[in-house]
């Protein structure tokens, strides 16, 4: 089983292009922000470590704990809580993955994939076979966020500034998928992919 990291910045179409991988090959495909979330969740592994940090003030009538209450006790003061949050939660999420891994490759699965935004950053080539990198042309990500979310141009920019790099992502992934285009031409490239020992490799000079 290989154990690819998707990535890429926002607007990329990081969405699209796991869609796409999943109806192209036998795969087990985890969402690492999605996951977090389902951690969060009351009885699961990081409910009581959190409510314990930020207080019971983020918790929902329901008992679960409130995203957005909980975005505003982390950043009550200026974010100092966060590396205690990420301390909780990074963990657990890698350890949850780790596990759906030894169960995915028990399973036969050909293929695992995780995508996070921060996956350069949280480490996951210590996990992942490969990375790959989803990218588009940054008029095309500008575009696509306007369209789909109604973000200004202040708030993109805002956004796309605490990100990584083109260079950043074509320095630490071995696998570049262009999906500046329409779905067609990312698809062949996905194609090219798993027909291939080698894939689609990025040019490093």
């Amino acid at each position: 089983m290989k154990i690819i990291g998707i990535t890429g910045g926002v607007g990329a179409g990081k969405t699209e292009v796991i869609r796409l991988i999943e109806k192209m090959c036998c795969c087990t495909i985890v969402v690492a922000d999605d996951l977090a979330r389902s951690l969060e969740k009351r009885g699961e592994v990081c409910y009581e470590p959190l409510v314990g940090l930020l207080g019971k003030d983020v918790l929902g009538p329901d008992g679960e704990i409130d995203s957005r209450k909980m975005a505003q006790a982390i950043f009550a003061d200026g974010g100092k809580l966060l590396p205690a949050v990420n301390a909780i939660v990074h963990p657990a999420v890698k350890q949850r993955i780790r596990e759906m891994i030894a169960d995915s490759a028990a399973d036969g699965v050909e293929w695992f994939f995780i995508e996070a935004a921060l996956l350069i950053e949280d480490g996951y080539d210590k996990i992942a076979d490969e990375l790959w990198y989803v990218y588009a042309d940054e008029k095309v990500r500008r575009q696509r966020l306007k369209d789909s979310r109604g973000y200004s141009d202040e708030k993109i920019s805002s956004i796309m500034a605490s990100q990584s790099s083109d260079s950043v992502f074509r320095k630490h992934c071995s696998v570049v998928i262009d999906n500046s285009f329409d779905r067609k031409h990312t698809e062949a490239q996905l194609a090219g992919i798993f027909n291939s020992d080698d894939g689609v490799r990025c040019d490093r000079d």
